[in-house]
């Protein structure tokens, strides 16, 4: 069985060489990113890999990204780079955690061995350096490595996509603008992937507000890759922060056929088409179900929110939460990022599992007592442990209490990570708790809170909702 299972693997290396015109061993050398590895299957397949991880897709013509890890490892079991970039795509999709997954500390720590017994470049030395931080949660000095990568080989993607991905999770907004700025110039049109830089660098600009710079970007990567959902997903950012839901419901239609083949993002362009039609709870249906099917942690919290959003907007979504709990609930004790974290806590508290969500509270405590390198343990003391008190009292109708742990934190929550459409949740949670409480400053300070919220958004039509329920509630 074991040689009919080496040579299904070897027949998906072939099918890969054939299928597209992927880099081989010398191509990488001649791209000036030279791998070590004597395999040239291994490198066409690392350039498959990375190609599928760049358009948020299993391609089933390369073997989906399960096929092509399998692969890679056949065709060269002492790979580094195929060590770091398979262990490295499974560290960044945060749905499992090294303090618990014994397998995947073990991944890390083989990949640190390999590399130490083996002649490689000091390139992918720093590749290793990187994703050991990153494995133990110091994001941020995993992304100064990667930048060191990026200052010497500019044209290195992976260095760049991981860069990208880990400022995401720490909110670093304008890190991860200029991250992408910096290596632009570099980057010529004959270079594969090259176009879609323009996504990367569109989500960059639109995280800064620089809203008709990102839409105008994003559509010349569409332009040159109409199959590039990172730049949809970034302009349904955009129309979604400018409040223009009509002109975000007509090119998420439009180009649906398009984004829906990149699996991996497929369920969070779905859940901001959602956002445009908020008040109609079927439009939770089509991402909740994918939810389910792909177990993607960036589907799980979008569907977190999505009902947390609707519960908050008065919609009875009981049951949902039962289901999503099955999804959440085993994550508890993961505690890879406080976002996730956050979002689960939705879930425990929506479903009634006061256990669970006392549970997930106390690991948080426990953990910044003692948070070692890890930079979102750093932050849980100051930060995730008092928007999980807050979102407990919410729960409880204490709206006062939930109002004097969330207003100082307004402006430390985008270190959390997320986008500012994904956080824009505990703007509103905020403003909710203000007008119900009963404290007369709390309320003056909700209005205040709609007021500039029209100002940055004009014409949403969930802040002239909130701004009715503040008339009718406080005449």
């Amino acid at each position: 069985e074991e040689g009919n299972d080496s040579s299904c693997l070897l027949a998906t290396v072939r099918t890969v060489s054939c299928i597209l015109i992927l880099l081989s061993l010398q191509a990488w050398r001649a791209e000036g990113l030279p791998l070590s590895s004597s395999s040239n299957e291994a490198c066409k397949l690392y350039d498959a890999i990375l190609t599928q991880y760049v358009k948020w897709r299993n391609d089933e013509t390369l073997g989906g990204f399960e096929g092509c890890i399998a692969a890679i490892q056949a065709a060269d079991p002492n790979f580094v780079m195929g060590h770091v970039i398979s262990t490295g795509l499974e560290l960044v999709a945060t749905t499992s955690s090294t303090r618990l997954n014994e397998r995947l500390a073990s991944a890390v720590r083989q990949t640190v061995e390999l590399a130490n017994s083996q002649d490689i470049s000091p390139r992918e030395r720093l590749h290793v350096k990187a994703m050991e931080l990153f494995s133990h949660g110091n994001f941020p000095k995993a992304c100064d490595v990667w930048e060191d990568i990026l200052v010497d080989h500019p044209t290195d993607m992976l260095a760049l996509k991981f860069a990208h991905d880990a400022y995401f999770y720490m909110g670093a907004q304008t890190q991860m603008r200029d991250s992408v700025a910096r290596v632009l110039p570099h980057w010529k049109p004959h270079l594969p992937l090259s176009s879609y830089l323009k996504g990367l660098y569109s989500f960059g600009l639109l995280e800064t507000r620089f809203y008709d710079q990102a839409e105008k970007v994003a559509m010349e990567g569409l332009a040159l890759a109409p199959d590039d959902a990172w730049s949809v997903h970034s302009v349904a950012h955009v129309y979604e922060m400018t409040a223009e839901m009509d002109k975000g419901l007509k090119f998420m239609e439009s180009r649906e056929k398009d984004w829906q083949v990149s699996d991996v993002l497929a369920c969070h362009n779905y859940w901001h088409w959602a956002l445009y039609f908020l008040e109609k709870v079927k439009d939770y249906n089509e991402f909740s179900q994918r939810c389910k099917a792909t177990g993607c942690m960036l589907d799980t919290v979008d569907a977190c929110s999505m009902l947390y959003r609707l519960e908050m907007e008065g919609v009875c979504v009981k049951d949902r939460w039962r289901e999503l709990l099955q999804v959440t609930q085993p994550h508890t004790d993961d505690h890879v990022t406080l976002f996730n974290d956050i979002h689960f806590l939705m879930v425990a508290l929506g479903a009634k599992e006061s256990a669970t969500s006392q549970h997930l509270l106390e690991g948080l405590q426990e953990l910044a007592k003692e948070p070692g390198d890890n930079q979102q343990h750093q932050l849980a003391g100051t930060v995730g442990v008092p928007m999980c008190q807050a979102m407990i009292q919410y729960d409880q109708g204490n709206y006062g209490e939930t109002v004097e742990l969330l207003h100082p934190l307004r402006y430390r929550i985008v270190d959390i990570g997320g986008s500012d459409a994904q956080r824009d949740l505990f703007n509103q949670l905020l403003i909710h708790a203000a007008l119900k409480s009963e404290n007369k400053r709390h309320q003056k300070l909700g209005r205040c809170l709609l007021v500039e919220r029209d100002a940055v958004r004009p014409n949403s039509s969930l802040t002239d909702r909130l701004l009715q329920k503040a008339l009718a509630l406080h005449v």
